[in-house]
């Protein structure tokens, strides 16, 4: 199977941008352990701007632009440095990459995308793909790493997109307001209902929410690849995952 895997910020990270080590450890034990039974991983990974803050002391998210940027380019290479000494103690080698929306809008340069990617895979190498902040604006910025994950499993032609979050799936109402609202397991389509349910980023850490991941399934389920949305406080959810349990929201592709 081919998965991307996209790991947020709030699950990466603490509220003070500092690692959450004991998931990330999981994380990697988990993807390195799937890649050990023959799967295809590619890591979509938020937190270079949380960890960014975080070494330079900076006591809350960045609001400016210019300081925004400062931190992802600090916390892009901690971020980095994190994952491949981690995945080296698997014996599994990790390859950065830092892309724009021009990458993959569906021109050249998403080609040259798709075959890079493919030959990182081909070389059994862990892509870890990540929106370059550092030099991205709003008008080659892909805005949050929900679509960027959904853009890259449909290019890569991906078997699988899992989403991993702070919140268990997609519920019938905001479960932060709704006691009564209940986990939705399977999504078939997407309706106005459905858009009209999700809401922003309540995790305060970073920029996506229940509308992103939305957009995301969209993009994915046109395309027939499925998605899953999981909770990823604790990674080994990824082996139900894998395994086609149940776990989560589970969104059907289109199969063409």
């Amino acid at each position: 199977m081919r998965v991307v895997i996209k790991i947020g910020t709030s699950t990466l990270t603490y509220l003070n941008g500092n690692l959450n080590v004991h998931t990330f450890e999981n994380l990697c034990k988990t993807v390195a352990d799937i890649k050990n039974a023959g799967n295809q991983v590619i890591l979509v990974s938020s937190g270079a701007i949380a960890l960014g803050r975080s070494k330079l002391g900076l006591s809350e998210r960045p609001a400016d632009i210019p300081t925004k940027q400062a931190a992802a380019a600090v916390g892009q290479s901690e971020l980095m440095c994190f994952y491949d000494k981690a995945f080296s103690e698997y014996h599994h080698t990790v390859a950065q990459v830092l892309v724009t929306a021009d990458d993959l809008n569906g021109g050249e340069r998403s080609i040259n995308f798709g075959n890079t990617m493919e030959r990182l895979l081909s070389l059994g190498a862990l892509p870890v793909i990540n929106e370059n902040d550092t030099v991205a604006t709003a008008e080659i910025s892909v805005s949050d790493n929900d679509t960027l994950s959904a853009l890259v499993a449909v290019t890569v032609k991906a078997d699988l997109l899992v989403l991993l979050s702070d919140i268990d799936g997609l519920y019938s109402a905001d479960p932060h307001k709704d006691k009564n609202a209940k986990l939705v397991p399977v999504v078939e389509e997407i309706t106005p209902e459905l858009e009209r349910i999700a809401g922003g980023s309540v995790s305060g850490v970073g920029t996506g929410g229940m509308a992103t991941k939305l957009h995301a399934a969209k993009i994915c389920m046109q395309s027939g690849c499925d998605m899953v949305i999981a909770n990823g406080s604790a990674p080994e959810i990824l082996y139900k995952i894998i395994a086609g349990e149940k776990a989560g929201t589970h969104f059907i592709g289109k199969k063409q």
